[in-house]
């Protein structure tokens, strides 16, 4: 007999949601006898925080916009012995199960159509408890490898600087970042305050990450597809600036966005919060990889307090 390359517990949640079929390949990519395809993930204990703060973004983008991000189709935890468990319990190994999408890069159309739906849909969803809950997310999210704690705060503001304040604190845990750690702190007394602090808006669903390498094509259909997001409810602007920072992001996805949702007054501080939202992504990657993005930072950093400090 020929063993499977799929796991038990993986096994039995594509023989749930496909009864009858016959599957073949193993993780990520699998097969079904129907000739449908399926995207599975398996990690360790270690890494459960990661898998639900993903299924939890997923679940709520699905909520605000169907069928823009792959259908999450099965989350748990297992056991070595394949034997399902809940989150608590120590040994339970998360797993994930989606839609599998063929996917080439965004074009000029489908560019278009992401920014036409984030702005319509995504960005025109509140949580059912978000109004009184505020901002932030119920469980942790991770951008890259950075974990955000997350939360719920009262304002915008508030939720931002405990945002970047998390990040500094990593940095200064590490040495070597005094003086961009002073400055994130002159950031967070002077800048953040000026910025955010006035703005009149709601605690809209945010992908969190939205990068070119987080988005694409679905070759199938043509239409724009979102993933691997690190979702809060926040200010709509901060979801185009990692877009803005590396580019791959057609120029019809910001044209066609602002078309539908304005910029936030007052306008003339669009820029200005735009580099507020590229720092928090530089210190990330700072955080994340060191280099050229410390310097990167600390430029966003002294633009911003000759501005406004």
């Amino acid at each position: 007999m020929v063993r499977s390359a799929i796991s038990p517990h993986i096994l039995k949640q594509l023989e749930r949601i496909e009864p009858g079929a016959q599957f073949s390949g193993g993780l990520p990519q699998i097969s079904s006898s129907s000739g449908k395809t399926y995207f599975a993930k398996a990690s360790s204990p270690k890494e459960k925080e990661q898998y639900i703060g993903e299924a939890e973004s997923l679940r709520a983008m699905a909520l605000a916009a169907p069928g823009l991000a792959p259908s999450l189709l099965a989350f748990g935890f297992a056991r070595s012995n394949g034997e399902e468990t809940d989150g608590d319990a120590a040994d339970g190994s998360p797993f994930f199960i989606s839609e599998y999408k063929n996917m080439s890069p965004l074009t000029e159309r489908s560019g278009a159509i992401l920014g036409r739906r984030l702005a319509t849909e995504m960005h025109n969803y509140v949580s059912p408890n978000g109004l009184e809950r505020g901002f932030g997310f119920g469980v942790p999210t991770f951008c890259g490898a950075t974990r955000l704690r997350n939360g719920w705060y009262e304002t915008w503001e508030q939720c931002f600087d405990v945002l970047i304040g998390d990040l500094l604190s990593t940095l200064e845990g590490r040495g070597g970042y005094s003086d961009l750690c002073r400055k994130g702190q002159d950031v967070r007394l002077k800048v953040i305050p000026t910025l955010l602090g006035p703005l009149q808006i709601r605690p809209v669903l945010l992908h969190g990450d939205l990068w070119s390498g987080n988005t694409g094509t679905d070759t199938a259909t043509g239409e724009p597809v979102i993933f691997d997001p690190s979702s809060l409810y926040g200010h709509n602007e901060a979801d185009l600036a990692i877009g803005r920072m590396f580019g791959g992001i057609p120029k019809s996805f910001f044209e066609e966005y602002h078309k539908h949702i304005p910029k936030t007054e007052p306008v003339d501080q669009y820029e200005l919060r735009e580099d507020l939202y590229e720092l928090f992504h530089y210190l990330n990657h700072t955080v994340l990889f060191g280099g050229g993005y410390a310097s990167s930072a600390q430029r966003k950093m002294e633009k911003l307090l000759r501005v406004l400090g």
